[in-house]
């Protein structure tokens, strides 16, 4: 394993346990069980996020609906087929389970990744700008992870300007996000999970060092939300 790859990719997140364990895989003969966290925010809202853990992580822990756990590890990315089509999928993989401390930081992440899309931007009636971005953060054994990133304000237009293959390090949160989709005749209600941009910085690779350009450096004329 790359060490330095876990650097790419790291995740805290505490909160309550909602669903009951259910088992998503075995990889060498670990079983890994996947449930949902209801993490809170600094306002009464809440997300529901999905966590992948190790049977080997609680074999002595309390993971039952409604207890606290904490943990660090990666936000991770798989594809699934549903009705034969393939679906991206975004988990919260537990690789240490922490001491759970109320008032804690309950949700951070920081990842460095590769634009692969072109970033999508698009201000609200109420004029609040926000650009969309998918990363891909590399993971040992030459996988990837495909994170959607959403970005707000003046780090909206700071993100619209990125370019497919751009280098870049962003820190924020994972957050839930409910929306309504038609199938057929149906209004189904979905949820999106995504990273909530926070800071936004490209990285420039120049004769193997890296030099950080930050969006505060390229925007200083815009004011801070």
């Amino acid at each position: 394993m790359d060490y330095n790859l876990l650097k790419n990719n790291r995740v805290t997140i505490a909160g309550e346990v909602v669903s009951d364990l259910v088992f998503s895989h075995e990889t060498y003969g670990e079983k890994f069980y996947e449930t949902m966290l209801k993490v809170s925010r600094l306002s009464d809202i809440y997300d529901i996020i999905p966590i992948t853990i190790s049977e080997r992580l609680i074999t002595d822990k309390d993971i039952s609906i409604g207890s606290n756990i904490a943990g660090s590890g990666q936000f991770r990315s798989y594809n699934k087929l549903e009705d034969g089509k393939s679906k991206l999928m975004l988990t919260v993989f537990i690789r240490e389970l922490l001491a759970y401390e109320e008032g804690d930081n309950a949700n951070s992440i920081d990842i460095v990744g590769y634009v692969c899309k072109e970033p999508v931007f698009r201000t609200t009636p109420f004029k609040r700008e926000i650009a969309d971005v998918l990363l891909a953060v590399n993971r040992s054994y030459n996988k990837s992870d495909y994170l959607p990133c959403i970005a707000w304000g003046r780090n909206a237009r700071f993100v619209k300007n990125f370019e497919v293959g751009d280098k870049v390090s962003v820190s924020g949160r994972i957050q839930s996000r409910e929306y309504q989709k038609k199938i057929g005749d149906e209004i189904v209600t979905k949820t999106a999970y995504e990273v909530s941009l926070s800071r936004v910085e490209i990285v420039r690779e120049e004769s193997d060092v890296d030099t950080v350009l930050t969006s505060v450096g390229v925007l200083e004329n815009y004011y801070v939300r």
